[in-house]
């Protein structure tokens, strides 16, 4: 296990951070004067506390001139638990993307929208229109609660789905925050008209147990300095892994009796993905169990996690802030003590659960009650129009037409659900005419099955390109993979342009991860289902060495897989040290099938880093300098 062993916390001061957030006003200053002012962007301490409002500033960096001003703009992010997106928000998205925007919408990876390109003097008419039109980008970022997520499919013959949809948007509920001073900014105190809350949930938002509340505060459960990090929650059904139940800090898993009732939840927590290149003290971990509790207890359970995290999670450094730190650091016995301190009572045994897989629900379906739902594939998540191919219109034509309920997946792909069978036709020409495809098996299944993040321009933490990268990195994987022999492999293929993995690829079967330009730590292991954590196996590969550097383990997976075995699983049963023992004295063979004269030798990354850097400087192959050197030293040596 990796222990992360950072200086005890009572002898630490606080970050930054922290004390930006006790002096908000419960998150409104500075954003609720600076919002006023006739500026382009936002001093530090606002862009910290943007945040928990749903948005993040942001540089485009491609439109950077040296000795200009940044190119600022703002990213605003959706808050859609369990990814509901009703046709009117939705058609208030799209036109907040052609006014103020970039012209696309971005599904996200955790089944809510991205707008890009917004000016901070359309920020306010943004966000007030997104609120007047049945959505919210609060806590859609921020040390909070974020979106709670839950499978997408609308199957209305099997109840447990129904459950994990209606405790998905009960639990955003109850975890919502509190503080006035979201309407006070964006919408001039004016609560925007909404539907009335479960009375259940707001008693148990009161409900004080032993210490989960903070009481006569604005935020009752969140207290003047709300999480040291973001906390991310789902809620899933035995068996459906869409939702990469792994990954969360939180994860509720509905059980359900003979007669298909409600019964309770069993508990995962302590998952986590974000890292820092360079620092073992991060890392990505698997959320563990934890335990099961009865229905009637679920929103105590939740408070008690939440506040386990308040409390004790490490509010000194924000790379060791996750709940995942906190329960390695623990052990999940010590953590489901202090649990049981606030719930009060013992947490019971966890339920036995069928194997986890993952599902995509993409094409037509039946919904189980006669009606229709369609998955819709979205490359990246990236909605546009581009030439023939106008899914943005598609889209937008298809919702004001039928006037049909959106839910969006986790691998940031789209789902209308409840249409009625004798509009299948009609669906299905507005697709054709804009250059839609409704057919998932005439998907790569390269693509089909791949994620990205944004990454460059607008990211401020990208070190590489990831989404505008994929679509070619696919590309030559599936040529390689034709030329080897492997033309019906695929795999799970995660890319993101920084450690922190939005994208999570550290539960793909083949994760890139950006570690410097133009190169990706390449991560390896991961299971189809994302069930299993993938680990690193090189730390810098530069995308002109794709083909070199994976054709030997793809030979390898060729001739020693067992039968049917995965790519993932395959890794991970020979271990690296195996696979890389097989490349280093593989040679690639000519298209005749004759063995090149060619042989491969490691270099440390220093080396290679500079060898890179000379012979761009000397326009030289690498292998020619290479060639030189050795050539030279051999001469000296006699």
């Amino acid at each position: 296990m990796v222990k992360s062993a950072p200086s005890p916390i009572a002898s630490r001061k606080p970050s930054k951070v922290e004390g930006i957030k006790e002096n908000s006003n419960f998150l409104r200053e500075p954003v609720a004067t600076e919002i006023l002012q006739d500026t382009t962007h936002f001093t530090e301490n606002a862009v910290q506390l943007l945040k928990f409002h749903g948005s993040y500033q942001q540089d485009n960096r491609d439109n950077r001139t040296k000795g200009q001003e940044k190119d600022y703009q703002f990213m605003l992010r959706t808050k859609n638990p369990g990814g509901l997106v009703p046709p009117q928000l939705y058609l208030a998205l799209d036109k907040i993307a052609d006014e103020y925007g970039n012209h696309t919408l971005r599904a996200t990876t955790r089944q809510g929208f991205q707008l890009h390109g917004i000016l901070k003097k359309n920020l306010k008419s943004a966000i007030a229109t997104i609120v007047n039109n049945l959505g919210s980008t609060l806590g859609a970022c921020g040390d909070i609660n974020r979106n709670v997520m839950a499978p997408p499919a609308p199957f209305k013959n099997r109840p447990e789905y129904q459950y994990a949809w209606e405790y998905a948007q009960n639990i955003a509920d109850l975890l919502s925050a509190q503080t006035g001073a979201y309407y006070e900014i964006w919408l001039d105190g004016e609560k925007a008209i909404s539907a009335e809350e479960n009375p259940e949930v707001k008693a148990a938002r009161g409900r004080n147990g032993n210490g989960t509340i903070i009481h006569h505060n604005e935020e009752p459960i969140y207290g003047t300095h709300y999480m040291p990090r973001k906390f991310k929650i789902c809620v899933t059904v035995p068996g459906d892994n869409s939702v990469d139940l792994y990954s969360q800090d939180l994860t509720l898993v509905v059980i359900t009796n003979k007669k298909k009732q409600l019964e309770g939840f069993n508990i995962f927590a302590g998952g986590g993905l974000g890292r820092t290149h360079g620092k073992e003290e991060t890392f990505a971990r698997l959320a563990d169990q934890i335990g099961y509790v009865a229905k009637d207890d679920v929103y105590d359970i939740v408070k008690a996690i939440v506040a386990t995290q308040r409390d004790y999670g490490d509010r000194t450094d924000r790379r060791h802030a996750r709940l995942k730190y906190l329960i390695n650091d623990w052990g999940v016995d010590k953590f489901r003590t202090q649990v049981e301190e606030y719930f009060g009572k013992p947490v019971e045994a966890f339920k036995p659960l069928p194997e986890f897989k993952f599902h995509d629900f993409l094409g037509w379906n039946e919904q189980g009650d006669g009606k229709l739902f369609l998955g819709i594939s979205i490359d990246n998540g990236r909605i546009k129009d581009e030439g023939s191919f106008q899914l943005k219109t598609a889209l937008r034509e298809i919702v004001k037409q039928f006037n049909l309920h959106i839910r969006l997946t986790p691998n940031h792909n789209l789902i209308f659900y409840d249409i009625e069978p004798d509009s299948k036709e009609a669906i299905q020409d507005i697709l054709s005419r804009h250059g839609v495809g409704d057919d998932p098996s005439k998907i790569e299944p390269l693509v089909r099955y791949a994620m990205a993040c944004p990454a460059l321009p607008t990211c401020g933490l990208a070190i590489t390109e990831s989404e505008r990268a994929i679509p070619g990195i696919l590309e030559r994987i599936r040529a390689l993979l034709d030329k080897l022999g492997l033309q019906k492999e695929h795999f799970v293929t995660r890319m993101t342009g920084c450690p922190n993995g939005c994208a999570r690829p550290y539960l793909a079967e083949l994760g890139f991860v950006g570690s410097a330009p133009e190169s990706y730590q390449l991560w390896l292991g991961g299971s189809a289902n994302q069930t299993r954590l993938a680990q690193p196996y090189i730390d810098k590969l530069h995308h002109n060495d794709l083909e070199s550097f994976l054709e030997p383990i793809f030979v390898y997976f060729k001739k020693s897989r067992k039968s049917k075995e995965k790519f993932g699983d395959f890794c991970d049963r020979v271990g690296f040290d195996a696979i890389r023992e097989f490349a280093a004295t593989y040679e690639p063979q000519t298209a005749n099938g004759a063995n090149k004269s060619r042989h491969r030798v490691n270099l440390k990354e220093e080396i290679y880093s500079k060898l890179k850097e000379v012979a761009e400087s000397q326009g030289k192959p690498m292998t020619q300098l290479v060639t030189e050197a050795l050539e030279a030293y051999f001469q000296n040596l006699s």
